[in-house]
Order: C-alpha cells, then sequence, then structure tokens
C-alpha cells in the first residue's frame, strides 16, 4: 500500500521481461553459432527461395502464363469463388475466347490482376478480339469503373490466363499479407531467421 506504483507498473515490467526472453532467444543461437555453420545455413536458405522461384518460372512455362497462380482478393465473383481461393491458370493464344469462360487480366495502371467472367466476344477480321467481362457479384460489367478511363473492351494482351482449376481458401494467407504489409515482413523475417538457426541433426 505505501507503493501503489508497483502495481500499477507491474504487467509492464512482465511485459518487457517476456520481450527479452524473447529476444534472447533470438540473439543467442546466432552468437552460438560458429561463423562457417551460418554461412552454411543461409546458403540453405538461399537453396530454398532459388528453388522456389525455378518452381514459379516451370509454372509459368507449363502453363503459358506470366501468372500461372492467382489468389481471389475480393467478393466479385462469389458464389464461383470466394476470397482466398488459389486459381490455376493457362494460357492458348489459339482457343478462342467463350462467353462464360473465366479469365484473368490486368488493366494498364493497376497491379493487381481481375478475375471475372466473360460477358461478351467479338472477334475481328485480323484475328484480335474486343472481349467484355464482368464479376458475378457485380450488378454492371467492368466497363463501368474496371477498365482504364476511355477503355470499353479488353484485348488478348491484357488477359493473363484462364482458370483451370481452384482450390477453396489456400490463399488467405495472401490476403492477409495484402491487408497487413508488416505481417509480410515478419513471416519472411522469421521463416529466413528459423533456417539460419535450425542445426543440421
Amino acid at each position: 500500500s505505501n507503493f501503489p506504483f508497483i502495481h500499477v507498473y507491474r504487467p509492464l515490467i512482465s511485459y518487457c521481461a517476456r520481450m527479452q526472453s524473447a529476444i534472447d532467444s533470438i540473439v543467442l543461437p546466432l552468437r552460438r553459432m560458429h561463423k562457417r555453420q551460418f554461412i552454411t545455413q543461409a546458403l540453405n536458405f538461399g537453396m530454398i527461395v532459388a528453388s522456389a522461384l525455378m518452381i514459379w518460372k516451370s509454372l509459368m512455362v507449363y502453363s503459358g502464363s506470366e501468372s500461372p497462380i492467382v489468389v481471389v482478393l475480393s467478393g466479385s465473383m462469389e458464389p464461383a469463388f470466394q476470397r482466398g481461393d488459389l486459381l490455376f491458370l493457362a494460357q492458348n493464344e489459339v482457343a478462342p475466347f467463350r462467353v462464360g469462360e473465366i479469365i484473368v487480366f490486368k488493366i494498364e495502371g493497376k497491379d493487381i490482376p481481375i478475375v471475372h467472367r466473360i460477358l461478351e466476344v467479338h472477334e475481328k477480321p485480323n484475328g484480335d478480339v474486343d472481349i467484355l467481362t464482368k464479376g458475378d457479384n457485380n450488378s454492371h460489367h467492368d466497363h463501368f469503373g474496371i477498365y482504364a478511363q476511355g477503355q470499353q473492351w479488353l484485348s488478348r494482351k491484357h488477359v493473363i490466363g484462364r482458370v483451370e482449376g481452384f482450390l477453396p481458401y489456400v490463399g488467405m494467407m495472401t490476403i492477409l499479407m495484402n491487408d497487413y504489409p508488416q505481417l509480410k515482413f515478419a513471416l519472411i523475417f522469421v521463416l529466413g531467421l528459423f533456417v539460419i538457426t535450425n542445426k543440421e541433426q
């Protein structure tokens, strides 16, 4: 009762102690590692990253698409696709586009691909096409608010793939990292730290 500030700061002191313990659990293994072991583990992490890039490049070659896998980020295609669904794409420059087909396209000036259904297709004599799309859950087609200003149609150059299959909700982590960028950096940091500090058995 003579020292009331102790009761006020006790939770803060406890929190700081836990933080110090967490930092020690990260720093101490790094200090105990020999230089050669650290380099070996760092190379292992680099191999994991390189392998992931090789797998991605292989998927690009196999599918013919610059983005063979995309995650649904919005609810514009519900109920066909939900947020977090993982889509597998393929690109076929020869096969004609059909009404009702679901494609993924990019608009100039926008970084995020869009997944919508083909509403209209108009073939041109030179082999190109005019495509109009719409989200199943949207009230208007994409000429209103989706395409670039003054753009009325999509052409082949805008399409990065046709949806060939999907896995539900597998991409939710991507949505979390997109909504909270700090989570992405924290996850990369923790993964890299785990690989580096994990001693070979």
